[in-house]
């Protein structure tokens, strides 16, 4: 996984096992989900699954076969934990989207939630494209910049987010569209929100507390900016 160096959001969210850390929530995930054709004999891929809210619920609620994987060690950790006590057959991975030991064609879909933005976007893609049968769905939940940013406004969000780069519609469709997904559909919903759920590790590096206040201010000062949307495609 790529990450600018000196951001640490993303060991932020995994010291205070923030679920639901996406736009929306879970409440948003189950509305997009909704919308799909989820079998019990369906395979699916929760790509950076952090703490595993959205896989526990893909399991539990259409009893389908649920697999999640994520780079990070204590997400890991804490996604294998909540599986172990809800007592779900969910196959929790350690690992980076970007290349994995997963077989080809191996889901029927595959779930991004505020991941795409954290990586090699291209490689990620290659790699959920591999992994997808032939009319496998794509559902992503993506940081979305309404327009081109000043170069400052650019360097403030990618700097603190640890983004390599910050998307358009246009480019993320360009990206679906280059791997070879097809059907792209576009989605905004800002009526449901979630609040995140925390599993706070024993130990908690004081500069952490700091991101936590620098998060809060980011979205604050830049609640037009930091915008997402959903997007949904096929194989």
């Amino acid at each position: 996984m790529v990450f600018i160096q000196g951001s640490n959001y993303l060991q932020f969210l995994a010291k205070f096992g923030v679920g639901g850390a996406h736009p929306g929530g879970i409440n948003l995930s189950k509305e997009i989900w909704k919308a799909e054709s989820i079998q019990p004999t369906s395979h699916l891929l929760d790509v950076g699954c952090g703490t595993g809210q959205t896989a526990a619920f893909l399991a539990s609620h259409y009893a389908a076969n649920v697999t999640g994987i994520d780079i990070n060690p204590i997400m890991i950790e804490k996604a294998r934990h909540r599986m172990q006590k809800a007592r779900l057959p969910v196959n929790i991975i350690q690992g980076s989207i970007e290349e994995t030991s997963l077989p080809n064609e191996a889901f029927d879909f595959v779930l991004a939630e505020s991941v795409l933005a954290f990586v090699d976007k291209q490689r990620a893609l290659q790699e959920i494209f591999r992994l997808l049968k032939q009319g496998g769905r794509l559902v992503a939940i993506e940081f979305t910049i309404p327009t081109l940013l000043s170069s400052q406004l650019t360097d403030d969000i990618q700097q603190f987010y640890g983004f390599d780069a910050l998307l358009t519609k246009k480019d993320w469709v360009a990206l679906l569209q280059q791997t070879g997904f097809q059907d792209i559909r576009i989605q905004k919903n800002k009526t449901i929100s979630t609040k995140p759920e925390f599993d706070v590790s024993k130990h908690i590096e004081s500069e952490l507390y700091d991101v936590m206040d620098q998060h809060i201010s980011m979205n604050e000062k830049y609640e037009n900016i930091l915008d997402y949307r959903i997007y949904s495609c096929s194989k």
